[in-house]
């Protein structure tokens, strides 16, 4: 049994093509940019493997070969044991998989091997930042890029931009640094810090530390983005 916050059908931004992504709840990074801190606690078990790959299964008329299934949360790897159980369902029936995560979790190794295409969050990019923004230590983060190196998925970048923190050429030096260690890098996205979540944390009384701060201009992130490829970043895949 896996606990499944919502299922959303006809994703475009999770993954290629169309997509259905499956948030799976329970997260143990507390991100100061999180949209989902509903997700953060792990609910009541609420599908079964094969009742969760049958509902998805459902719609492979309309996501076809070109897109697939996108297991995301929360954090999809602190559910591995029916996350692969759930994948080796799909598998059988030839549905890509991609994992979006953040590289927190267990049995890595064994999750991966079902995976097609791994979309990493970066959180931070060293230890004390990191531990600023999630309130855990980077060290898993680390290993996770270790063993996904070794499986030899390939990789979609993501890279939330908070004003004041992220959107200055230290950060992009120490992102550049951090990307020069994961392999098959396919493409990196920037996006843009937004408040459309902020109303959660007063629903569920939960102190939100980004309260004060303003949205990502879309525009600037572009820039940003831009100045990032020209500047930093050589792609060694």
């Amino acid at each position: 049994m896996g606990s499944v916050e919502k299922i959303e059908t006809l994703g475009l931004l999770d993954g290629p093509g169309i997509r259905v992504v499956v948030f799976l709840s329970g997260c143990k990074l507390r991100c100061k940019y999180c949209h989902n801190p509903e997700m953060w606690n792990m609910k009541k078990n609420n599908y079964t493997a094969q009742a969760l790959a049958d509902k998805i299964l459902k719609y492979k008329p309309y996501f076809g070969s070109d897109g697939g299934v996108t297991f995301s949360g929360g954090e999809p790897l602190l559910q591995s044991d029916f996350l692969i159980e759930v994948s080796k369902i799909l598998k059988e029936n030839n549905v890509h998989i991609a994992l979006d995560t953040a590289g927190v979790g267990y049995n890595i190794e064994e999750a991966l091997k079902y995976v097609d295409l791994v979309l990493l969050d970066i959180k931070h990019v060293n230890q004390e930042g990191y531990k600023n923004m999630t309130g855990l230590d980077i060290d898993d983060s680390l290993k996770f890029i270790d063993i996904l190196n070794k499986s030899n998925k390939p990789v979609w970048i993501r890279q939330v931009i908070v004003p004041g923190i992220m959107d200055n050429d230290k950060y992009l030096k120490g992102l550049n640094d951090i990307l020069q260690k994961i392999n098959n890098i396919e493409k990196i996205d920037f996006l843009p810090f937004h408040k459309l979540g902020e109303n959660k944390y007063d629903e569920l009384g939960i102190e939100n530390p980004l309260k004060d701060t303003d949205s990502m201009d879309k525009i600037e992130c572009d820039k940003l983005y831009t100045k990032f490829i020209n500047d930093y970043y050589k792609n060694k895949s």
